[in-house]
């Protein structure tokens, strides 16, 4: 009997700033090929630092041309002298050419139904005719973290970027990845009924991550020995004000802290916070960590910024943390914030508000308590397995066309 083909799957994200999006395609990449080691995977990414994070078996990276943020809703090529529209004309044909060779089962697109600036039009239309290698349609899902951002800016976004027309045109599932209980997505974007029948609440992907993670990322520090606190600050391109701010605040007595700044904090700011740590030998200071799983469960208390990365990582740590949310260009974080208080025991306090005296008042207080459980769902990685095997299994009507071809 001829073996099945193994199982390819494509995950796109833009990736202008930071890492979020591309984390969080690699944890789910990494669920699939767990659930089914049979399984090929893309990721195709706008950031080199991909490259540096550790990925599951039988997963490569496409790094496509970078894009950065040039201000509040504007973008310019990262590298190149290009206009913007010449790189992003450049990454919507990497990004055909390269799905139209693996030919996937499989596309799941973060957030950007239509890619950065409509850079995926063109791979959509080559998808609804594509064939994967069990002989059936490519099957596409469009992926959205649980909060977009406050609900007017995003449902106009979400109507500016034609994404309604996008998702009925070339789309055969909504995902989102938490819980509606903290931010129902669908209600908040006001989707018509057909679209809205397309979606499901995953959970928040966070039980199970770093699964794919068997040694520690070479370069990776070891969990101090003695009591500590930790500061994260997602990628760190806007994490420095929270980051100088730890490291000027007084710590409970017998801990030392432990600063993460990100890949992507600018190097004088990063400089900045290593001269501080210089002189304080109570504070260590690292620009890269890339499991930092190990850390956040050997802290006595967090304070993060409010990523959905982040969060998802310190709500299955269970250590008392303090959110303080980016609250600009996006209010994504703090909408966050607000919703998982009254389901959990994340504190938070605005930016504004984050001065090393409040902060030091609420280590004090977080190194001596537990975290109190929670009532969230936290099983989405363990639930999208089963939700693509639903995708790919295939109709009644394509096992005839199948069959008779």
């Amino acid at each position: 009997m001829p073996r099945s083909p193994r199982r390819r799957v494509a995950l796109y994200s833009h990736d202008t700033q930071g890492l979020g999006h591309v984390r969080r395609n690699i944890e789910i990449a990494a669920a699939l090929v767990a659930a089914h080691g049979a399984t090929d995977v893309l990721l195709l990414t706008g950031t080199p630092a991909a490259a540096a994070l550790p990925l599951p078996p039988g997963a490569e990276v496409v790094v496509l041309p970078g894009v950065a943020k040039s201000g509040p809703g504007a973008y310019a090529s990262a590298s190149l002298g290009l206009r913007l529209g010449e790189v992003l004309d450049l990454r919507g044909r990497m990004i055909e050419s390269a799905l139209a060779a693996f030919s996937p089962d499989l596309v799941v697109v973060d957030k950007v139904a239509r890619g950065l600036g409509g850079e995926l039009d063109a791979a959509l239309r080559t998808l609804r005719t594509t064939v994967g290698p069990r002989g059936l349609p490519t099957r596409v899902v469009l992926g959205l973290r649980d909060v977009l951002d406050d609900p007017a800016t995003a449902r106009a976004e979400w109507e500016a970027e034609g994404t309604t027309a996008a998702v009925r045109a070339s789309y055969d599932a909504v995902w989102v990845y938490g819980d509606p209980r903290v931010h129902d997505l669908a209600a908040t974007l006001r989707l018509p009924d057909d679209v809205a029948a397309m979606v499901r609440h995953t959970g928040y992907l966070a039980h199970g991550r770093g699964g794919h993670v068997t040694a520690p990322p070479a370069g990776d520090p070891a969990p101090p020995t003695d009591p500590y606190v930790l500061c994260l600050v997602g990628g760190g391109q806007d994490g420095h004000r929270l980051a100088d701010t730890v490291a000027r605040t007084p710590l409970p007595a017998g801990h030392r802290a432990v600063l993460v700044t990100g890949p992507c904090m600018p190097v004088e700011q990063r400089q900045g916070l290593q001269e501080l740590a210089a002189r304080r030998p109570d504070l260590d200071v690292h620009p890269f960590v890339g499991d930092t799983r190990p850390l956040v469960a050997g802290a006595a208390a967090v304070v993060s910024m409010g990523g959905y990365n982040s969060v998802c990582e310190l709500l299955t740590a269970g250590r008392p943390t303090l959110v303080v949310p980016r609250t600009t260009p996006r209010r994504e974080q703090l909408v966050r914030a607000e919703g998982l208080a009254p389901h959990t025991a994340l504190d938070h306090v605005l930016p504004e508000h984050a001065t090393p005296a409040v902060l030091a008042g609420w280590l004090d207080g977080a190194v001596r308590r537990a975290a109190a459980p929670h009532d969230l769902d936290l099983d989405g990685l363990g639930r999208l397995p089963r939700l693509v095997d639903d995708l790919l299994v295939p109709t009644l009507a394509e096992e005839t066309s199948r069959a008779t071809a």
